[in-house]
């Protein structure tokens, strides 16, 4: 069975490693343990790794549409591929959730978020897989803006990343089980 993992985020250098790219980030970490390569495909506005695991061909996508446009390259890439939104899992971060802390949801609203928002508007629903990474509200004074496309503060960089390292986890019990339920109450704490 086919499957497609999204790591939302923006595109560019400049965009590295800040709060809004924590799906990226993940899926820059699985395929790079898994030994594979990203390539960039400019039809489908995609950076996509394919990797074969147990006899299954994953598909692994980061839309390089900037975040607000991410619906684009989700829908076309289904429909080429031929996939059920059954098939798709999305990883995005989540500001109203304390850093770190991570949320599995097997379908449910954009709750403003503008990249989930346009897969929604996109791909014609809201049932979707997704995995939600905390990356905090603003400190006071500080956009939304500045706050999710800002780097993480340095107490905050080893929580991520022991974040990621759990939510790597996660995928990978997905790709071995696909049950959601399961894995939901497993990592919804």
């Amino acid at each position: 069975m086919t499957k497609m993992i999204v790591g939302l985020g923006n595109p560019g250098d400049k965009y590295v490693e800040t709060k809004h790219n924590v799906g990226f980030m993940l899926v820059d970490k699985i395929v790079k343990k898994l030994n594979g390569s990203f390539t960039t495909d400019k039809i489908f506005q995609a950076e996509i790794a394919t990797i074969f695991m147990n006899g299954e061909k994953i598909y692994f996508v980061k839309p390089v549409t900037f975040m607000n446009e991410s619906g684009k390259a989700v829908h076309a890439l289904l429909s080429y591929y031929g996939l059920d939104v059954e098939d798709l899992l999305v990883i995005y971060d989540d500001l109203d959730m304390e850093v770190g802390k991570i949320r599995l949801r097997a379908k449910g609203s954009a709750g403003g978020h503008n990249g989930i928002k346009s897969i929604i508007k996109h791909i014609g629903t809201q049932d979707f897989k997704r995995i939600k990474i905390g990356i905090g509200r603003p400190k006071q004074g500080m956009t939304v803006v500045h706050h999710v496309l800002g780097k993480f503060d340095s107490e905050d960089v080893i929580t991520i990343l022991q974040t990621l390292d759990k939510v790597d986890n996660c995928v990978n019990d997905y790709l071995q089980d696909p049950q959601f339920e399961k894995l939901m109450q497993r990592y919804n704490g």
